[in-house]
């Protein structure tokens, strides 16, 4: 499935939109002279300086943005405009445009109290945790999708990918040393819970410690389903892989998004059709 090439925001912006948002191709205004004026003199001329976000500011950004060792997507965001030394205009859209009704419109097989309950969380912790541009956004909400269609923490279930035949449960998981465990009872301790199925002894120490929760998730595992816990582990874990992640979907690539958090393409398509209703919906 193909992405839009801007994903924050739509070329044509006029100055007012400009000034609330990140500067991408088609806008115009003050904002994007200084942005124009500032990588000419930092050695990535854009040509004339005219207030106009064209083709070749684009390039000037991009090739700013790859020397920099930034995400070359031509979008002249907060993190772009700040290593330019330029001043980060408020965010709008993304996180911001994010309500109960429109979350709904991407789950549409899910009881409408679950998002109204747990949704707070969910924006409380992608806000914390600085994701509050729209691919990540997506990113979290389409994660939710694909691993727990019914908003809502949930435990993971015995297969034939975590338990061998006539063994005890996640016995598969029991020496995953690449997860961190030990040994038996890990596999089944530290099974996959939460909104993002969080697994292994390490992704359970390193999160919890990263949330601010030090080792009580090795102490008690249970805790990775409470919803507002769930929601910043959620968040945590997509923080660790941001650049990754945002390249593949600069890339339209479902496959290899959903790979980085789930190693595999387990709910794809839930993933793939949330993703892309919430490109519709939101801001």
């Amino acid at each position: 499935m193909s992405l839009p090439v801007r994903p924050h925001g739509r070329a044509g912006a006029g100055p007012r939109e400009v000034a609330m948002a990140s500067l991408w191709l088609g806008a115009r205004g003050r904002e994007v002279s200084r942005l124009q004026a500032r990588l000419k003199k930092v050695g990535f001329s854009p040509g004339k300086v005219d207030g106009d976000f064209g083709l070749a500011t684009e390039a000037a950004v991009l090739a700013f943005q790859r020397s920099a060792g930034l995400l070359p997507d031509g979008i002249a965001g907060p993190r772009t405009l700040a290593a330019l030394a330029l001043p980060v205009p408020r965010r709008r859209g993304g996180l911001g445009s994010v309500t109960v009704d429109k979350v709904a419109r991407m789950f549409p097989h899910t009881p409408l109290r679950n998002i109204d309950a747990n949704l707070p969380f969910v924006v409380g912790a992608l806000k914390d945790a600085g994701l509050t541009d729209k691919p990540m956004v997506l990113m979290a909400l389409a994660t939710i999708r694909a691993e727990t269609e019914g908003f809502q923490p949930v435990s993971e279930a015995e297969s034939r990918y975590n338990t061998s035949p006539d063994a005890v449960p996640f016995d598969l998981y029991d020496h995953r040393r690449d997860l961190g465990n030990q040994g038996p009872p890990d596999g089944k301790r530290f099974r996959g819970r939460g909104f993002v199925q969080l697994t292994g002894r390490d992704n359970y120490r390193r999160h919890g410690a990263a949330i601010g929760l030090g080792d009580l998730l090795l102490r008690r595992p249970e805790k990775a389903n409470d919803p507002e816990i769930a929601a910043k582990l959620l968040a945590s874990f997509l923080a660790s892989k941001e650049r990754p992640i945002k390249e593949a979907l600069l890339d339209g690539d479902m496959l290899a998004a959903r790979r980085l958090v789930n190693g595999g393409s387990h709910g794809l398509d839930r993933f793939s059709e949330a993703y892309a209703a919430g490109q519709r919906l939101l801001a």
